[in-house]
């Protein structure tokens, strides 16, 4: 599967070719920690057992916590 991911952590843009279909299996292959980013697809959060079309646009954004 091929999908474009905006990471905004690194803000940096990537197509990328991976052999899974959800983004739990997107965040491993990217080797990136699910709970420290909002997966978002179209301008809505999706969920880690969301699963990703041919050709999706991606963003990761990163969670900030303060107090």
């Amino acid at each position: 599967m091929q999908a474009t991911v905006f990471n905004e952590k690194e803000q940096e843009t990537k197509q990328i070719d991976f052999t899974g279909n959800s983004v739990k299996e997107l965040l491993e292959y990217l080797n990136i920690n699910p709970e420290t980013v909002l997966v978002v697809r179209k301008g809505v959060v999706i969920t880690e057992e969301e699963s990703l079309q041919e050709q999706d646009c991606i963003e990761l954004l990163s969670v900030i916590s303060g107090g």
